[in-house]
């Protein structure tokens, strides 16, 4: 099976500016900087397309030297095919790290690739997408280092065309024609890391379980549970080893799209999003991270993943694997551009421009 891949990719402006204090903001924040990256791209499914993102990251003013700084993130991108993208996440820290938002919020018209359910492997389908998506984490700080809060996931998603005589076109799948998912649950974190863009020891861990149900709106009745786990060290100054462990469990009448997957630039870089899927997934990842030169570094990461449903938990003895090298250039705060090209077994590589570490 091959991805669509990029035919021509240019990273047209890379530009960073740092705020002076004549700032008309500076009394609101500081320690200010922004990453832009106008794209150009052509692929087969889009044909030309192009677009702008990039990075915000600051601190509040009010806040002590010592407090996590903030990430806005946004985007936008249209193609020939009128395909669109917008999106706007954001990590915010404030009042001190007393409170913690996290954000992915999207409007997509789009399509994708479906390769099949778990291990039942289906020759790439091509499907379009119209959908919007709301992923809200609000946290208080109850302890040193400790979060709790409310998450809320919400996904009106549609799917507006699929391959005549595909396995999406049967009707057989789950929200093969739409679903809308809407659910509030508990989460819980433990951040002890000593930078948030590039830290270099410490441990980022969250738990939460996230009911969808009808009560809330939702036509999908299901419970999503995720534990993910990263952990840091420095192995000497400018060398720093990261973990991760990420595992994902899904209980109920789960739509094809909110499946644990395995892909895309932060999961399993190596195959698209979703090229593997299924109820639960569990993801395991190492990278090395060795600061080279000045702003430059470069990277060597590794993955292993396993799938499940609600008749295996995990099929241990069907692993995934995927592996990659990559160059970092450093912006302030440390959030740096990352280019990475990742391989593995089953398609072919992939390359990824994005801004800020995969995990």
């Amino acid at each position: 099976m091959k991805k669509p891949k990029f035919l021509i990719v240019l990273l047209i402006l890379i530009c960073t500016y740092s705020f002076g204090q004549k700032d008309s903001t500076q009394k609101i924040f500081r320690d200010k900087s922004i990453v832009v990256l106008p794209v150009v791209f052509r692929l087969p499914e889009t044909r030309w397309g192009g677009g702008v993102a990039g990075a915000a990251s600051f601190s509040f003013a009010k806040d002590s030297l010592g407090a996590k700084p903030s990430q806005i993130t946004f985007g936008t991108t249209f193609t020939q095919n009128k395909q669109i993208l917008v999106f706007f996440p954001f990590k915010i820290f404030t009042n001190n790290d007393k409170y913690y938002f996290f954000s992915e919020n999207g409007w997509y018209r789009f399509n994708y690739l479906y390769s099949g359910i778990g291990e039942n492997r289906v020759p790439d389908e091509k499907y379009d997408t119209d959908y919007f998506r709301v992923r809200l984490l609000a946290a208080k700080q109850v302890r040193k280092s400790t979060y709790v809060g409310l998450r809320l996931n919400f996904e009106d998603y549609k799917v507006t065309g699929t391959l005549p005589g595909g396995e999406l076109e049967t009707g057989k799948i789950n929200g093969s024609d739409q679903s809308r998912t809407l659910g509030v649950g508990l989460s819980v974190l433990r951040d002890t890391r000593d930078a948030v863009f590039y830290p270099r020891k410490g441990v980022f861990g969250e738990f939460y379980v996230v009911p969808s149900s009808k009560i809330f709106g939702a036509n999908r009745e299901f419970t999503k549970i995720s534990l993910d786990i990263a952990h840091y060290n420095s192995l000497t100054p400018k060398t720093v080893l990261a973990k991760q462990l990420f595992s994902q469990f899904n209980v109920g009448d789960v739509p094809f799209n909110q499946l644990a997957y395995l892909g895309g630039q932060q999961r399993m870089r190596g195959i698209y999003e979703g090229y593997f899927r299924d109820k639960n997934a569990m993801i395991l990842q190492t990278e090395i991270r060795q600061e080279v030169w000045k702003m430059f570094g470069v990277v060597g990461f590794g993955s292993a993943a396993f799938l499940g449903n609600q008749n295996d938990l995990l099929r241990f003895k069907y692993p995934k694997f995927t592996y990659g090298l990559g160059l970092r250039i450093a912006t302030k705060n440390h959030l740096n551009l990352r280019l990475d090209y990742a391989l593995s077994p089953y398609t072919t590589g992939n390359f990824y421009a994005t801004v800020g570490e995969a995990f």
